[in-house]
């Protein structure tokens, strides 16, 4: 049977007007505008594939679920006033939320995560298409294993032009992602916050980016290129190896207790970074994960960067553990500064290093 014109017209305004009984804006089918908390969780409730839902300026409590929805914008009605979302075990936790963009949301005060991307720990199935851009993140936890923002089973992810300021474990954390890439953002460390690190890449994660982005006594690890992750935690299960095929690249790492972990990675390229002061280590080399046949961490390139550092902070220029395979790591073309001793600025590295800088 046809449809008139008339007749559907009719049907979108008593759509509209149900959506106004409800107190929601709806600009069109799929766009959806909330001004407050009782509007936020109508809306949260009868989201669908490809909505926007778009959110006036004010305080929002922390809280929401969302579950099984794909192309989902969430974003600021207006750029220039972000929606704050403050308190509660989490701001926000999408599961199964493939091609979901996120962008100029704040997110404070949270004591378990601020932001949690996952894949219904179903470890079978990534997530593809993750988009943050613009969020901010603070004060989470303060103390314990509580993240920033937590991504676990995702593929093609893209965080950029974030700010993260104040957590109790990392700021950060990838388990089982791949092919992402973390680009122009900021880390930045926070008294009485108990952050291990700012940027974790573990449980299996391969073919990550971190770029241009500054980390700012960014916990003891501002970039832990591996980890330590419980077997039934990876993604995809039964890999040898925390992290695979990373590279970390033009970023500013300042202060902490070293510039970067390499811990049980399997291939990572680290270049083109400004390192100043680190406190007790220039890097790291460890094994964490030990069971079975895994991989000793290995085949990392740490080329043309800058370190600048103080002789009296060191304890040791590169901190090795047990596991580890050092002999397979490749130094080239470093520049390392001793600021109060000029003539000591060359480093004990675990292999001769290639075509490297001292005390310039």
């Amino acid at each position: 049977m046809a449809i008139s014109f008339h007749s559907l017209t009719s049907l979108k305004l008593n759509l509209y007007f149900m959506l106004g009984i409800l107190g929601v804006t709806a600009l069109h089918a799929d766009e959806i505008v909330v001004r407050d908390v009782q509007q936020l969780r109508e809306a949260i409730s009868r989201l669908k594939d490809g909505s926007t839902l778009r959110i006036a300026p004010g305080e929002y409590p922390g809280g929401h679920h969302v579950s099984g929805i794909k192309s989902l914008k969430v974003q600021a009605l207006d750029p220039a006033q972000p929606p704050v979302f403050k308190g509660g075990r989490s701001g926000w936790h999408f599961t199964r939320c493939p091609q979901l963009h996120l962008s100029h949301l704040k997110i404070t005060g949270q004591s378990i995560n601020g932001i949690n991307l996952d894949d219904g720990s179903s470890g079978q199935t990534l997530v593809e298409g993750i988009l943050l851009q613009h969020i901010e993140v603070t004060d989470i936890g303060p103390q314990g294993n509580h993240d920033a923002i937590k991504c676990s089973g995702l593929t093609g992810a893209i965080i950029e032009h974030c700010r993260i300021e104040g957590w109790g474990g990392q700021g950060i954390d990838f388990v089982g992602c791949h092919d992402s890439t973390i680009r122009h953002s900021h880390f930045i460390g926070k008294a009485g916050f108990s952050a291990t690190s700012a940027v974790q890449l573990k449980g299996g994660t391969s073919d990550i980016i971190v770029e241009h982005c500054r980390f700012q006594d960014a916990g003891q690890r501002p970039i832990n290129a591996g980890g330590s992750t419980g077997m039934p935690y990876f993604r995809p299960l039964g890999v040898k190896y925390e992290a695979k095929n990373l590279t970390l690249r033009h970023n500013h790492i300042e202060g902490s207790m070293c510039a970067i972990a390499f811990v049980g990675v399997d291939g990572a390229l680290f270049e083109h970074n400004t390192v100043r002061y680190p406190t007790h280590w220039l890097i790291r080399i460890l094994q964490e994960t030990k069971a079975g046949d895994f991989v000793p961490c290995r085949n990392v390139i740490v080329q043309d960067n800058h370190f600048t550092f103080r002789r009296s902070q060191i304890r040791s220029d590169v901190n090795l553990s047990e596991g580890t395979a050092p002999e397979t790591f490749r130094f080239q073309r470093n520049h390392w500064h001793a600021e109060d001793q000029p003539q000591n600025s060359k480093p004990r590295l675990p292999v001769e290093e290639a075509g490297g800088k001292y005390g310039l």
